[in-house]
Parts: C-alpha cells; structure tokens; sequence
C-alpha cells in the first residue's frame, strides 16, 4: 500500500522534474535570444483571448514556480468584463490561483520578434490540481479518457479569417484592404487565386516566417471565396493540447503580422453580409495501441468504431453548439447555401455536410468537423468533438444514413441557428455537461447568456430604418 511519504517524494521529485526542465528552457532561450526585454505571458480565457500582462526579462527565472491570477479570468465576457453571476468573481472575494508555464511555449512575440517573448500559462486550483474551467485543462481531461481507453487522436486545425481595411467605406461599413502599393480594392471571389496571393504577400510571408519563428506547424495561405479572405492549415499531430495551443497562437499572429501592415485581421464568423463566413474545420482520426488507424476497417471502408463515434458526435452536436457558434454574429454564417451545415449529417466526400468523410487511403481516413466558426474557441471545439466520440462509445446511438448530394436538402437533425436555442440545447444536455464538467458548464451558460443578454438591449441601425416612421 503506498503511503502517504512515498506519495509527497513523488510529487516533489515531479515538480524538481517540471523545474528544472523550465529553468534549462529559459537558459537555453536566453542564449539564444540575448536581446530580449519582455514576456508576454498569457492565458486563454473563455472566449480564446489572452489575458496575460508583459513583465520583464528579469522576472522569466521566477516563474518556474508559477506566478498569479484570479480565477475570474475564466469568467469574462467577450469584451474583458466579469460576470458575477459565473460565480468565480466577488461572490468568492476574487481568490488567485497558481498558474504553471505551458512547456515548450516560450517562443518570440510577433510584435517584435527581436525584444519580446511570449509564454503560455494554464492554472491550477489551490490544492494544485487542474483548474476544471479553463478550457484547456476541459479539453486534456477528454483527451485522458481517450488514452485511458488505448484510443490516440490524431488532428488538425484549418483557421480561415479576413484582412480588412483600417479604413471605412463611405457608408461606415468594413472593406477589403487594398493591395499593398496599390490603390486596388478587390471586390470579387477569389477561391484558390494564386495571383491574389501574391497581392498580400508580404503578409503573407510574414506569417509563414513568424510561425516557423514559433514553431508552429502551419501550411502556407490559400485564398477562399471572398475578397480579403484567406486560409491556413495546421498539420496533423497527436498532441491533441499543442494542437490547440497552436490554432490560438496562430490566430495571435496574425493579427500582430496584419497590424504591423496596417491592416486588421479578424476571425469574427460572419463580418459581412454579402460574404461568406469563417469556419474552424477540424479532420480527427483515432490510433489504436498498435497506431493503426481505428477509424478504418481491414478494407479501408468505415469501421465499427468510426461509425460509433459519428453517432455520437451527430447526437452531442445541437447541444454543441453553444461552444461551436458562441456568440450571436456566429449564427449568421449558418444560412442556406453557404457551404455550412445547417443540420447534423454526415457523409464521404461531401462538403454540405456536418461531418465529412474527405477521399484517402486507409492511414488517413478520417472526419472533418465543419460546423465552428473561425471565432470559437479552439480547446473548447475540439472538446465538443471528442465529448461527442466518447458520447457515441458509451452510449448505443442509431447512425443515420450518409448523405448524398446536397445535405441543405436532405433530412436531419436541425442545428439551432439562435444563440438562445443553443444555450437552451447545451444547459439541457445531461451528456454533455457530465463530459465537459458540471462547473465549467454552469459557469460557460451564465457568462453566454449574460453576453447574449448585453447583446439584445443593445437598439440597432437597422431597427431605427425599419421601425422609426413605420411602427
């Protein structure tokens, strides 16, 4: 029976482990990058913004065992405001917890690469277990039970995003940013234009350089429908956290890269009216012990396991989608016609549905998650998708037919297209909020809902043309 001393050496001689792999990190870093001035270190909040503040080079060392920040982090609204009702702010007296480096994500800032650092951190609770809010450590819990299992994920994040004008219209709306150089405004499609790419190369290639910088695994752009839009995939991987770690990083980046030119870069899900939406598509596939694919079976077609865990992620989806679209402008990408799936379907080779089986061979099949906006939170998508997946495994779940030809026309499962529907969904998922956690699901409806709330007091334009003289 393992007493209570070998238990606390164990735990000293893991945290003499995690220091001393910090300190050679920041000794090795500092080596390198002699120049450097300040850290940025950073947590990922509710809503997938850092919140974090710049300390001095100096200062890097002492974090080797941790450092403070309220727990109410994890209670904010989009715009960096508590809500009290989540039940992590005053109500508690605002307690701070512990927060850990992430290791291995000291990497340079793309602010300034040269004088700036930038560092992940994840909290822990008092006693020092894993915070249950933060959507990072939602998301490692799902993953154990996975490996727990003998089952490996296998995944890739795709991030699309618009570079938009500083400048206005005449009529006060966003635009595309002109080529640099140049007075050209392109207003067209553009999918997979070579030549529209090489307009906003400099952008471009200042986000391939920095993300080498960073050591993030990403593919170059690709141009998609819309002027001003573009694309990057991430590649697969089996760390399931960096995976994650990456997507919210990359996303960091860019922004910095498209200040720094004078632009913004936005992955709001619906930013115009008349263009398309930014979606966050997620290909999944699953390693047995052996690191056989376990989503194929011997004849490379759809195996038992892989239709468990379609059945699992279409019967969580509806109730997902408060972590899919999780704000009221996401729910305006989801209209017909827009390649975005309106319903929880599935099907091969087949992008009007929900979850897409791409074309490959047995090592890569695999499932293609297409519902998030490009908006939602990286770590708390990919905890819909493997909830879902341990959903379908525990639980006997019919599979519906696959889809063939358009999925907008086909029968299926609608997908709420409100915010209020789907915070409706997910607060009455018992499955869903049993696999996410019971706290962090009351305290991610109360802060939505508060949002969503803020949101609809709020007397539109569009209210005072229709209704001024009319109502």
């Amino acid at each position: 029976m393992t007493n209570l001393v070998e238990v606390e050496d164990f735990t000293r001689h893991s945290e003499e482990r995690r220091t001393s792999a910090f300190q050679l990190e920041v000794k090795n870093w500092l080596e390198r990058h002699p120049e450097t001035q300040y850290v940025d270190i950073l947590l990922n909040d509710l809503n997938g913004v850092f919140r974090g503040k710049r300390i001095p080079v100096a200062a890097l060392a002492k974090l080797e065992k941790g450092c403070y920040f309220p727990a109410s982090v994890f209670a904010m609204d989009i715009l960096g405001n508590t809500v009290e009702e989540a039940g992590l702010g005053q109500s508690l007296g605002e307690p701070d917890n512990l927060c850990m480096p992430v290791p291995g994500s000291l990497v340079p800032s793309a602010s300034d690469p040269a004088r700036i650092a930038q560092l992940l951190l994840t909290m822990c609770n008092q006693d020092g277990t894993p915070f249950d809010v933060e959507p990072r450590n939602v998301l490692n819990r799902l993953w154990q039970q996975l490996r727990n299992r003998g089952l490996f994920p296998v995944v890739a994040v795709e991030l699309e995003f618009y570079l938009v004008d500083k400048a206005r219209d005449a009529e006060g709306f966003i635009q595309p940013p002109c080529a640099p150089g140049s007075s050209e405004r392109n207003m067209q499609s553009q999918v997979y234009s070579v030549d529209n790419l090489d307009h906003f190369g400099a952008v471009l290639r200042d986000i391939d350089a920095l993300a080498r910088q960073q050591n993030i695994p990403a593919d170059g752009a690709l141009a998609e429908a819309s002027p001003g839009q573009f694309e990057i995939n991430l590649h697969h991987t089996r760390d399931v956290l960096s995976a994650c770690d990456h997507a919210v990083q990359l996303k960091r980046l860019i922004r910095q890269v498209a200040e720094n030119h004078g632009m913004t870069a936005t992955f709001m899900a619906k930013p115009y009216e008349e263009y398309a939406g930014s979606g966050m598509h997620v290909h999944i596939s699953m390693l047995d012990a052996a690191d056989h694919n376990a989503f194929a079976a011997d004849d490379g077609s759809d195996s038992p396991l892989l239709k468990r865990a379609l059945a699992g992620m279409l019967d969580l989806m509806p109730a997902s989608m408060a972590l899919l679209a999780p704000n009221v402008n996401a729910y305006r990408r989801f209209v017909p016609e827009a390649y975005v799936p309106l319903q929880a379907s599935w099907g091969h080779n087949n992008r009007t549905v929900a979850l897409r089986i791409p074309c490959g061979d047995s090592d890569n099949h695999r499932v293609e998650y297409r519902v998030a906006g490009a908006d939602a939170n990286p770590y708390l998508v990919m905890s819909a998708i493997l909830a879902g997946i341990l959903h379908g495994l525990d639980t006997a779940l019919p599979l519906p037919q696959p889809v063939q030809g358009n999925g907008h026309e086909a029968e299926g499962i609608p997908l709420p297209v409100r915010q209020s529907e789907a915070l409706l969904e997910f607060e009455s998922s018992y499955p869903l909020q049993k696999l996410l956690g019971e706290r962090f699901g009351a305290v991610w409806h109360s802060c939505k809902r508060h949002e969503m709330m803020q949101f609809e007091r709020l007397v539109t334009a569009t209210e005072i043309d229709w209704m001024l003289k009319n109502a």
